[in-house]
């Protein structure tokens, strides 16, 4: 049997008034705070796109060796083989690993809360709502409060006290350049780190022998059995990144590299695999940026959406005094909260590419406008040119 409880709530058509009133308020500042957002990320995708192609005619080659104190704080591109000489250690369990970054990931068991809801809209307006919570035993990276969950005896989590950390390489080198942590932490290329039987002697040593390990499967599970987990138990698990060539575009500073500052204020420090062309690492930063942009479009107008649908509710509660008249409205409402949504959100992101791309935007609309007039009029033509032929075959008859 699964273990669950069911829980059946009555909201009174009163409540349930009052409430809806009370997310009017919410919708608007949602409404104001979309908008709000929207123009801001256009905004801010045309200063991205503008900063970046700055930086794309201004980035010069350099030689990784030797370094050009000419080039000193200038946009520049290397491409060079990273080096590393010093083992990367995770203290608190002893693992080392050659590379340019130590990621020790953790996760613990623990209870999860689910719930699954179903409402039933009664005469008179109230709302019978029964609601089945499922409780099941997951491996998690992050802690689950078990204080929230509706039943709590029998499903509480123990505190996480051990954290997932990373360690970076301190004699990183790419050529005569030093690399810091601004540059290794965007390196990729991760793998899992293998941990053996012969590593298990260090790492219980590191631990304490208060505590009972086992190191198997490229894990070290802290715990009685890993084949039967309790609650509580946790497992750690590595990555390291290797050093490996790599394409870096950035301001020199010195023998290091910090992010350049455009005359528009974004920042660039860019990181890539291999021998990539500074063209090529511009462009995956472009294309990032108008990925962003259209995620932001996106979601801005669906929450543009929800907070006209939450300024509408209060109509279908009313409503609901009937059952059928309160479905009736909401989909009426929620009809309307979809075009409002979607008309506001495209006329706001219509006129912040007009204050922000004004001759743009007057470009489109002319071409627009112009192809509409030669359709208009080709139309126009054909319907001249059909009434002129049936004439006469008309007076005929």
């Amino acid at each position: 049997m699964p273990d669950q409880t069911t829980v059946t709530t009555n909201t009174s058509w009163f409540s349930r008034v009052g409430s809806a009133f009370a997310g009017v308020i919410i919708g608007i500042v949602l409404i104001f705070a979309c908008v709000w957002g929207l123009a801001w990320n256009e905004g801010n995708a045309i200063k991205v796109e503008k900063g970046l192609n700055e930086g794309a005619g201004l980035v010069v080659e350099v030689a990784a060796s030797p370094i050009d104190p000419a080039k000193d704080q200038q946009l520049v591109h290397v491409v060079g083989d990273v080096a590393v000489t010093a083992p990367l250690t995770d203290g608190q369990f002893g693992v080392t690993a050659t590379g340019v970054r130590l990621d020790r990931q953790v996760e613990m068991y623990q209870w999860q809360e689910v719930s699954k809801s179903e409402t039933r809209t009664k005469l008179g307006g109230g709302e019978e709502t029964v609601t089945t919570y499922t409780y099941t035993k997951v491996w998690s990276a992050t802690p689950i409060d078990s204080s929230g969950f509706q039943t709590q005896a029998g499903h509480e989590n123990p505190a996480m006290t051990l954290e997932a950390s990373t360690v970076y390489a301190t004699d990183a080198t790419l050529g005569d350049f030093q690399l810091e942590e601004n540059v290794l932490s965007q390196m990729d290329g991760a793998q899992a780190l293998p941990l053996g039987a012969e590593q298990a002697e260090a790492i219980q040593a590191a631990a304490g022998q208060g505590r009972t390990l086992t190191v198997a499967n490229n894990q070290i599970y802290i715990g009685a059995n890993p084949q039967t987990p309790v609650v509580g138990d946790t497992r750690v698990t590595y990555q390291v990144t290797p050093a490996a060539e790599t394409s870096i575009v950035a301001r020199q500073n010195g023998d290091g590299f910090l992010p350049y500052r455009t005359r528009n204020g974004t920042e660039i420090l860019m990181v890539a695999s291999g021998d990539t062309p500074a063209a090529d690492m511009f462009q995956s930063a472009q294309d990032a940026n108008t990925f962003m942009a259209w995620a932001i479009r996106i979601g801005g107008v669906i929450l543009l959406m929800v907070g006209f649908g939450l300024i509408l509710a209060p109509l279908g509660v009313l409503a609901d005094v009937l059952p059928l008249a309160g479905s009736i409205v909401r989909m009426g409402t929620g009809l309307i909260g979809f075009v409002l949504g979607l008309l506001v959100g495209t006329v706001t992101i219509g006129i912040a590419w007009f204050a922000f791309r004004p001759i743009l935007t007057a470009i489109i609309l002319l071409i627009g406008g112009a192809i509409a007039f030669v359709v208009w009029r080709f139309g126009r033509g054909r319907a001249k040119k059909k009434l002129a032929a049936e004439g006469p075959s008309a007076s005929a008859a």
